[in-house]
């Protein structure tokens, strides 16, 4: 390996710093079986032939290789770099190397990282099944979160509420929830749905926004002018030097706490339009534990629209 490292060097891209773990090489367990008059001991099978592999597969593999208890199908390019590059998306495993570097010195890169690789491709796995599960299917009686909290949809035809297209009941039900009862016959379509309930979500969050811009700004000494929803799918917030503000309306789905960091984080900008030690400084001044309140942006399991 000491050769092959010498020809080159190989790098490993994903979302995060990759943990490199040291590659141990052991001789394969084998699976003890006891003496047992009438039954033959060649039975006895090394535990990796044992194990049923995991499965991954890139919808556009054209190289397979076995890395570990896995078998790995990945997307394999040719690139102008002048490294081996591993990159691990939600599509799975993608390969580039440089164009003068053996297949079989790619192979042997692989199975250097096999335990990082298999890592990272069972958490891409788990992530996606997480956003599965969250997907919200629009019918009566669906469940969402709201500031961190359980919220029960109820369609209600008679619209017995005062209040534009829903409203949100004081309590919560039996099951904790607190309903939501949204002015549309039980024929709705999930469309209808989805748009009277993201309605009322949205008018829900700019009232919310703007009282913690008002609540921040003023300890943050900057003012803010403009406050504009946005719809997109990672960014949840941005902010200009002329005191414009841009919020994700979903942030409406995280807790209080986890909202007041990303407007706190806004409004920082408009004292410095970088994410220098400066800048952090700044927006701890009023949200000390914002490292921990950023990570939970990351959650997956938050309503996919």
């Amino acid at each position: 390996m000491n050769t092959l490292r010498s020809f080159f060097q190989y790098t490993l891209d994903l979302f995060d710093t990759p943990a490199l773990a040291e590659q141990t090489s052991a001789a394969p367990e084998n699976i003890a079986i006891a003496a047992t008059p009438g039954v033959s001991h060649m039975l006895a099978q090394p535990l990796g032939q044992a194990i049923v592999p995991a499965a991954f597969t890139h919808p556009r593999a054209n190289r397979e290789l076995r890395l570990g208890n896995a078998v790995v199908g990945y997307l394999f390019q040719r690139a102008k770099r002048r490294t081996i590059g591993f990159v691990v998306g939600p599509d799975g495993l993608v390969v580039r190397a440089p164009k003068w570097t053996p297949v079989p010195e790619v192979e042997a890169a692989l199975r250097e990282k096999s335990l990082w690789i298999t890592r990272k491709l069972g958490e891409s796995r788990e992530r996606q099944q997480r956003q599965h599960e969250a997907r919200i299917t629009w019918s009566d009686g669906v469940v969402l979160p709201l500031f961190g909290e359980p919220v029960r949809v109820a369609l209600d035809a008679g619209h017995h509420f005062a209040a534009v297209g829903a409203s949100l009941a004081e309590r919560a039900d039996g099951s904790g929830a607190r309903i939501l009862r949204v002015g549309l016959p039980t024929t709705a379509t999930p469309e209808q749905i989805r748009d009277a309930v993201q309605a009322w979500l949205m008018r829900q969050a700019r009232e919310h926004f703007k009282e913690r811009l008002d609540h921040f700004a003023p300890l943050l000494q900057v003012q803010w002018r403009k406050l504009s929803l946005s719809s997109a799918g990672t960014r949840w917030g941005s902010a200009r030097i002329d005191g414009a503000i841009r919020l994700n309306w979903r942030l409406i789905h995280f807790r209080p706490a986890v909202i007041d960091y990303v407007v706190a984080h806004e409004l920082s900008h408009l004292r410095v339009m970088d994410h220098s030690t400066r800048f952090w400084d700044t927006v701890r001044t009023v949200v000390p534990d914002y490292a921990e309140l950023r990570g939970q942006l990351k959650d997956d399991a938050i309503p996919k629209w």
